[in-house]
């Protein structure tokens, strides 16, 4: 009699593997919502984590949460509000000082997404190519919006505003091929957010109660629109994936494809002058003043407020054609880190169509895996 492997061996072989991919997915979604052109679900669908995690909101949702869950949940939102929390101030400043450097970046991080989704989307049919197609429009429409209304100045920041960009963000934080930093940023508040993100964790780390409780504006209506978006979108979104996954898989093909038109590299942040409007106030000076940690910012002094950076306004460049080269090497250099990230989960079962029309899973599973 030959001795089978011992059952609880394999288990925690498993129960690791699916431990690692849960806090890696995690980790990559939380830069991914740091990073506009970027999906979050994406992210958890290229670690092979997307379905667990949807799966482990419905059972919360519905009061009857499996240990299974909680640790996936546990996993994925510590790794990502991590990574988040971490990484916020760099990306921020990166982004304000090397912006077409960034976006180029970006731009290729999104692209390398396009093969994962459409894998997920295949067969193509007719209702897949439609969803799509309304996808890409209603992407495009935003990047109008923000050509028009700038990635800056301007923005909205009234609590209320702030729990609808929290909503908006979370919303397509899940939904592969969508970027909740995308939106954050054509609602002109993603540099705000990541800036009041840095100032927390600075104030927290030097015992600042005052500082801390002063982000409160930023911080508390985002986390309730990021909470409510998360709970919600994630309960439709897997009613549509197991109902209607052809039209539902075009759709963010689309809305992938079409981010990349409001991520144009070669915009800048421009300096008000003195006596124009900016976020509502006039620009009566603009001054240099040191930083709390070191260096130099510049600031639009209002009779109100001190507007930093952050706040101004974009313009495009025309670009010089050093700048076009290397723009289009950190492109290739993005979507083959998407691409390669997308390999992880090469292993997700085909699906089939049944004598419905329905799409189905190929071995039973769900359709996203």
């Amino acid at each position: 009699m030959t001795n089978s492997p011992a059952p609880t061996d394999t288990g925690r072989t498993l129960a690791i593997g699916s431990s690692v991919r849960a806090a890696l997915g995690g980790a990559l979604m939380g830069l991914a919502n740091l990073v506009p052109g970027v999906s979050g679900g994406t992210m958890l669908l290229a670690a092979g984590v997307y379905q667990r995690f949807i799966d482990a909101i419905a059972d919360v949702v519905r009061l009857k949460p499996r240990p299974s869950s909680l640790v996936t949940l546990a996993l994925v939102v510590g790794a990502a509000g991590i990574a988040i929390v971490s990484l916020a101030g760099p990306v921020k400043t990166l982004v304000i000082e090397h912006r077409w450097v960034m976006y180029s970046v970006f731009v290729g991080l999104t692209l390398g997404g396009v093969p994962i989704v459409y894998r997920l989307a295949k067969p193509i049919r007719p209702p897949t190519v439609a969803g799509a197609i309304a996808g890409f429009v209603g992407m495009a429409a935003l990047a109008v919006v923000q050509s028009r209304v700038g990635a800056g100045g301007g923005a909205n920041d009234s609590v209320a505003f702030m729990m609808l960009a929290g909503l908006a963000g979370a919303s397509a934080m899940i939904l592969p091929g969508v970027s909740g930093g995308y939106l954050l940023l054509v609602l002109g508040v993603y540099v705000p957010i990541l800036a009041s993100i840095d100032r927390l964790k600075n104030a927290a780390s030097e015992g600042d109660l005052g500082a801390v409780v002063g982000e409160w504006d930023v911080v508390v209506p985002v986390g309730v629109g990021v909470t409510v978006g998360v709970v919600g979108v994630s309960q439709v979104l897997r009613w549509l994936l197991h109902r209607h996954s052809a039209p539902t898989l075009g759709v963010l093909l689309g809305l992938l494809i079409g981010a990349v038109a409001g991520l144009w590299p070669f915009q800048a942040s421009v300096e008000p002058e003195v006596g124009s409007t900016l976020k509502g106030q006039v620009v009566t000076a603009i001054e240099t003043r040191g930083d709390r940690v070191g260096g130099a910012e510049r600031l639009a002094i209002t009779a109100t407020d001190e507007i930093g950076v952050e706040d101004w306004p974009t313009a495009f460049f025309a670009p010089g054609a050093g700048q076009i080269a290397a723009s289009l090497a950190l492109v290739g250099a993005g979507f083959g880190a998407t691409f390669a990230l997308g390999l992880l989960d090469r292993g997700k079962p085909e699906r089939r169509t049944n004598s419905t029309g329905r799409d189905t899973p190929a071995s039973g599973e769900d359709v996203v895996a």
